[in-house]
């Protein structure tokens, strides 16, 4: 068992890690800028920034670098309103780089190499444009392959049943695979039906490989390119299972190996395949256990083998596999929901590398005292101060890599590590480089019932707010099933508001996911219960704790988290002096009628969603609620609101209705404009509205 801590090393070879540990012994502190993006230069903060300094697009995201290192490649802003494909060659990083822009109604969002020529470019834009014969008010994404100038590489592929203008909207469809052993070609799969295509990026030819199909989906390729694995969505005497099929290495047929059934909330999942085709590596929660766990199985006898990875305090979340020439497809690593997303090196060496980039780049670690939640053990947690870094792209020769360095009061930073040299890309925020973003912890405080409840807190800087009580706002995460991480926030709901001077709880309340089952299970049917109690003791553990003001406390929830804004107005607590509730469902009954769209959520989530709906108790509202939703957006349509905010007002109470144009409901489709109005029109309510004399 290759566990957290544990001084059993797997025996990989190492002829590929070697060259990569080579380069990074040179790096010592020879840290520097290149210069890449031509960005704003920042000033020393004399005052809170701006909200556009938040709104803006990332000035670089999606950065990757060529299999032969080649080049380097990312979606960039400079201006803070447009994105664009830049390409530069990464030995002559001074030289102009290749710019690409997209057309006017569309937006570049992603970008990676497929080849070490070629680029897979997503763009994004606002449409009604009907695909499956219903037209939406929405954002659809087009694929495209482009040249190392940024043209566009024909290929011959028409995926049957569309029209000309429907296959051109779509482009190439979604990357399955990018077949890093073969030089020419990827997998992609038709959007619509599910065909799996091999397109020859030279020659433009494209190849069906295999059907889509109405009872299987959930198809995944081996590093080889081959569909090894699918799933199939059935009843079992009325009992909703996902049903797992794995091709058999020796007769090539798929057979079903395992069921996953709906009741047990306790999904099985391939992570990732092996060297050996008998061998792959599943996630599973082990009997009694209360986290996610790594195995390996055995496909001829159907058999769980040794676990091959668990954290103690974290769900196991995936495999980290090579993709040099040299060690093709072993296994360097795995990933775990941590704190934030963490990886687990195996190799000692190339752990060691890691812990030298982070040396160069200034990352100190801090210690969290921690309960586990389900066993009430005592451990120490160890994690980055403020800010840590993740590998996020490495040439095949491992020489040369781009590394990230991010956290919640440090925005996204951008490195290339090539020569014995950390050479600074790019940031992403710019202009909050001097910002007083104050400093984002991991706690843990008590429930009324006794069960422990992460939060990440952000406390405003101390030099220049005090030492508190704070004016704090209350921020729970939407989903519920979903969770918050140690990270930067691009919303800017932390630390947009600690640069104002107050405090942000970001509660994980129990129903969320990625803090174990125990976490997890103890949110069902308490929607406006104890999901919202949590809430309510992590506002009297800050008042306890001298942190926040007790007579100055908010709420700020999205989409779930303004359903929870919206009970804690007619909840008769007196905790809260006013509440914000973004995209919030006024109702269950309308969370569990669009879990009703898909069923796998009806059989899975919807049983779970009970409680007490804000919309039939607004006459027992006390403070003020302001309520925002977008336009377009089809999760939680703004009628929601708008039938909340009208109950509000026939009740007399007060409240404020903004409905944002051409904004749909998840953050990637969000506009600058979008973002900002969101910022500063909650800051002002907060300032105006919010309690006798403002938050």
């Amino acid at each position: 068992m290759h566990g957290w801590g544990e001084g059993a090393s797997p025996q990989f070879r190492k002829s590929g890690l070697l060259m990569f540990i080579n380069s990074l012994s040179k790096i010592g502190l020879l840290v520097s800028a290149v210069g890449l993006c031509v960005l704003p230069t920042a000033v020393q903060a004399q005052t809170p920034p701006p909200a556009t300094a938040w709104s803006r697009e990332a000035a670089i995201a999606s950065v990757d670098i060529s299999s032969d290192g080649g080049h380097i490649a990312a979606v960039t802003s400079p201006d803070g309103a447009r994105r664009v494909l830049t390409i530069w060659d990464s030995a002559n990083l001074q030289t102009a780089p290749y710019v690409v822009g997209s057309d006017p109604r569309s937006e570049i969002v992603g970008a990676q190499f497929i080849k070490a020529d070629r680029l897979f470019v997503t763009t994004q834009q606002l449409t009604d444009f009907s695909m499956g014969g219903q037209a939406e008010r929405s954002f659809r994404s087009r694929t495209q392959i482009l040249d190392l100038r940024g043209e566009p590489v024909r290929v011959n592929l028409r995926f049957e049943g569309l029209t000309e203008e429907q296959q051109a909207f779509v482009g190439v469809g979604g990357l399955v695979s990018d077949l890093p052993q073969d030089p020419q070609s990827i997998l992609v799969r038709d959007p619509l039906r599910g065909d799996i295509y091999k397109v020859n990026l030279y020659t433009g030819r494209a190849e069906r490989q295999q059907r889509g199909s109405d009872r299987f989906g959930g198809q995944q390729a081996d590093l080889n390119g081959e569909i090894r694995a699918q799933t199939n969505f059935e009843f079992d005497n009325g009992a909703a299972y996902i049903g797992q099929w794995i091709k058999d290495p020796t007769t090539g047929e798929f057979t079903e190996h395992w069921r996953s059934y709906a009741r047990d909330r306790a999904p099985t999942s391939i992570v990732g395949f092996s060297n050996d085709p008998n061998i792959i590596f599943v996630s599973k929660i082990p009997d009694g256990g209360d986290h996610d766990v790594i195995y390996e199985y055995d496909i001829k006898n159907k058999t769980f083998g040794e676990v091959a990875f668990a954290h103690p305090s974290f769900d196991a979340a995936g495999v980290v596999r090579s993709s040099s020439p040299a060690d093709f497809g072993e296994i360097v690593g795995f990933t775990y929901q941590g704190e934030r997303n963490r990886t687990f090196w195996t190799d000692p060496t190339l752990q060691a590398a890691n812990d030298q980039v982070r040396r160069a780049l200034g990352i100190r670690d801090t210690t969290v005292n921690w309960t586990d939640i389900a066993s009430g053990e005592q451990r120490r947690l160890t994690m980055g101060e403020g800010a840590d870094v993740s590998l996020v792209a490495v040439s095949d020769d491992r020489t040369k890599f781009i590394v990230a360095k991010s956290g919640p009061s440090t925005p996204p930073e951008y490195y290339i590590v090539q020569n014995g040299r950390v050479a600074l890309l790019g940031r992403a925020y710019p202009e909050l480089r001097e910002a007083k973003l104050g400093q984002t912890s991991l706690i843990q405080y008590a429930a009324r019932d006794g069960l422990m409840i992460p939060a990440f807190l952000t406390k405003p800087d101390e030099a220049t707010f005090g030492a508190g009580p704070y004016p704090t706002i209350v921020v729970p995460h939407g989903g519920p099933w979903s969770r918050d991480s140690l990270g930067w926030d691009p919303t800017g709901w932390t630390q947009y508001f600690a640069t104002r001077g107050y405090a942000v709880l970001q509660p994980q309340f129990r129903g969320s996911e990625g803090w174990g089952q125990r976490l997890w299970r103890a949110g069902d049917r308490e929607w406006g219960g104890k999901m919202q109690d949590d809430l309510d003791d992590g506002v009297r553990y800050l008042v306890d704790q001298r942190i926040a003001a007790a007579d100055r406390v908010a709420i700020h929830g999205y989409s779930y988290g303004g359903y929870a804004a919206m009970m804690a107005a007619v909840r008769p607590n007196g905790l809260y002096q006013c509440a914000v509730a973004g995209a919030g469902p006024a109702t269950i009954d309308l969370f569990k009628k669009g879990t009703f769209n898909s069923r796998f959520l009806r059989e899975f989530q919807h049983p779970t969603a009970e409680g007490q709906d804000p919309l039939r108790r607004v006459t027992e509202v006390s403070i003020p609620v302001y309520l925002y939703s977008g336009d377009r957006d089809t999760n939680v349509i703004p009628a929601e609101s708008r039938s909340f905010a009208t109950a509000l007002e026939r009740a007399g109470k007060q409240v404020q209705l903004r409905i944002l144009p051409d904004m749909e409901h998840t953050l990637n489709t969000w506009t600058p404009a979008n973002t900002e109005a969101i910022l500063t029109t909650t800051e002002t309510f907060l300032k105006e509205r919010c309690g006798p004399d403002g938050l």
